[in-house]
């Protein structure tokens, strides 16, 4: 694919595209000056001398191109490809005196390359453009003044000013105005993002409204655009199993179809009493012009090219034919559950201290340990508890426990903050249990039980509507969470998976989805979907892994094979469909290519078809293929 090149540097890119055009207005202007030459060669009087340099310059001047490049791979040893079957065709049809249709075959050949050349390629770039998220310029203040300078040489914490209509050039925090943003060219979001002080923005963003100064977070190369295009880039190099087996056939097919030929122009004659080697061999020349692979070596990779540039639209990232080709096979599917099928914002149903123990005390203890943490739990915990600043004279140390939750050091004072296996591997005594299907934060400092508190957390509006559209897609449906086992259990039966294993921790999800594949057919996918907090190590082990509203997420981005912008399930949804419609076409192609080419194969020995017929076969089906491989590009959502 040539998106990659495109997407590296948009200067290069600009001047790579010029490049291109003029190469391929110089090559319209041979093939209009060989048609003409062609043109008058027919017409001419029927004199040997006079049409025959007309009809060699006409095809000359149209397949001097391909002539040159069979020349350079018999050269190095790639005797078998299109060039060569076009080259041995024309020069067949020189032999035998059909100088008109040998003249012809070539300049409607490189036609309808052309043709070809000009639908991929202009299918090619709107798929860039449909990725190119790529800032031109930040507005930085430096020195009292302010500049547009390349993105790339922003320093993390320096300010950067947007205006109305700009884009975003680098990740960071606003600190200053408000507006709207427009993010749909990132996560397929249509409706702007109410942007204030305090609030994250991700390069790539448009300020729809307001003039917004931004802090910058992260440098260019570690942004979200940056990050995007790098997918983009990537996504070629994932070839699926059907270009895969377009590259192995091709390398078979022509051979075989030059040994076919060669059989075909040779045998009848030596075996049919009235077999004649001129007929046999025309009719040999039609079969190596039809056999032409170029409908199925073009068309397959552009298929899986634009099923990738469609989801890309819509905010769902794969990282290439591979992984779209899974998604289209996913037979089990393990769901996490905070943050995936749930809203991920808990909220404080009830503060229990222990006995002696205040509820203002139980909060300060419980912010103490859980200020530094960006878990939702810790969010919430923080939202209900009193603004706390420990002793700044002493230091401290906070260590996340992945599945168990905090502990917090600070002088003589460890705090504990986390569900009931943390509470268990510190041997902390005197637990009260909480209530069924609650999340729990148990609280303790110095070994000491201080009481809990419990959360609660709500399934996603939507959620229920797309399970049971999931279930209709998948074979199994799993639900796989870190959360207590009665909370995942409830959260399960609100939207109807009856398949769910809570209290797990990351190695425990690992080990749980590795006996899903274990249980799963041969060659079925197993995928995994998860929000991307904790799910890094479950994310890497699955069959296709699949990161929700992870564009954050360096570590789930690097483990996803799929990566949906948001953590709207509707993607999930999406994704599978767009994956098995791009399948469809790529199926339709390939059928469609070689019906066309075998009926025509079995017209031309049967001499019902001629060179003309033969084109057609070639070009025309090349086209066909080509706008159909097109139409994942503009799948829409339901």
């Amino acid at each position: 694919m040539k998106h990659a090149a495109a997407a590296t540097d948009c200067c290069a890119s600009c001047m790579c595209s010029q490049k291109l055009d003029m190469a391929s207005f110089g090559s319209w202007k041979k093939l209009t000056l060989a048609a003409v030459l062609f043109a008058a060669a027919l017409v001419c009087p029927k004199i040997l001398w006079i049409k025959l340099p007309l009809y060699l310059a006409s095809y000359l001047l149209s397949g001097g191109e391909v002539l040159l490049k069979s020349a350079r791979h018999i050269a190095a040893g790639k005797v078998f490809d299109e060039n060569f079957l076009m080259t041995l065709a024309t020069f067949g049809a020189f032999a035998i005196g059909e100088y008109p249709e040998a003249a012809a075959v070539m300049l409607f050949y490189q036609t309808g390359e052309m043709l070809q050349e000009t639908a991929a390629g202009k299918s090619r770039r709107s798929i860039v453009k449909l990725m190119d998220l790529r800032p031109d310029f930040a507005r930085v203040r430096r020195n009292g003044k302010e500049e547009k300078i390349n993105p790339r040489n922003v320093q993390i914490g320096e300010l950067t000013r947007v205006l109305p209509g700009e884009r975003i050039a680098l990740d960071g925090i606003i600190t200053a105005g408000e507006g709207l943003i427009d993010t749909s060219a990132l996560t397929g979001e249509s409706r702007p993002e109410h942007a204030y002080v305090g609030k994250k923005v991700l390069a790539g963003s448009i300020s729809v409204d307001g003039s917004l100064e931004i802090r910058v977070q992260k440098n260019y190369e570690n942004s979200a655009v940056a990050k995007i295009l790098e997918l983009a880039e990537n996504a070629a190099q994932k070839k699926s199993s059907a270009e895969k087996f377009i590259t192995r056939f091709a390398r078979i097919y022509t051979p075989a179809v030059v040994l076919i030929a060669a059989i075909t122009a040779i045998l009848p004659p030596l075996i049919l009493p009235e077999g004649s080697f001129k007929i046999w061999f025309y009719r040999a020349l039609i079969f190596l012009v039809i056999s032409c692979p170029c409908a199925l070596v073009l068309s397959v990779p552009l298929g899986f090219f634009g099923g990738i540039g469609g989801a890309a639209k819509n905010g769902i990232l794969i990282k290439g034919g591979s992984y779209l080709e899974r998604l289209a096979h996913i037979y089990t599917l393990a769901l996490d559950k905070t943050g995936t099928l749930t809203q991920g914002v808990f909220e404080v149903l009830s503060i229990l201290p222990a006995a002696g123990i205040s509820r203002q005390e139980l909060l300060t203890l419980a912010a103490c340990a859980e200020r530094r943490s960006n878990h939702p739990i810790a969010k919430a915990v923080l939202q209900a508890a009193p603004s706390v600043i420990p002793i700044a004279t002493l230091p401290e140390e906070t260590r996340e426990l992945a599945g168990e939750g905090i502990e917090f050091k600070q002088g003589n004072r460890v705090i504990l903050a986390g569900n009931i296996r943390l509470m268990e591997r510190f041997k902390v005594g005197g637990i009260s249990p909480g209530i069924d299907g609650a999340t729990c934060v148990y609280i303790a400092e110095n070994g000491i039980y201080k009481g809990r508190i419990e959360l609660g957390d709500k399934p996603k509006p939507g959620a229920l509507q797309a399970i049971k559209e999931l279930k209709k897609l998948v074979r199994h449906l799993v639900m796989l969470s870190g959360d207590n086992p009665a909370a995942a259990e409830k959260t399960a039966r609100e939207l109807g998976i009856s398949r769910v294993y809570g209290g797990l921790l990351p190695a425990d999800k690992v080990a749980k989805l590795e006996e899903l594949i274990k249980n799963a057919p041969a060659k079925a996918v197993t995928a995994f979907a998860g929000d991307g907090i904790n799910d890094a190590p479950v994310l890497a082990r699955t069959d296709l892994a699949l990161a929700m509203g992870a564009l954050g997420s360096d570590a789930a981005i690097e483990a996803a094979d799929v990566v949906l912008m948001t953590d709207d399930l509707q993607k999930i949804i999406f994704a599978i469909r767009i994956s098995r419609q791009t399948l469809r076409v790529v199926r339709q192609n390939i059928l469609f290519a070689l019906a066309v080419k075998a009926a025509v194969l079995l017209l031309g020995v049967m001499g019902l078809a001629n060179m003309w017929a033969a084109v057609f076969a070639d070009v025309g089906v090349s086209l066909l293929a080509v706008a159909n491989s097109l139409r994942p590009l503009y799948f829409k959502e339901k």
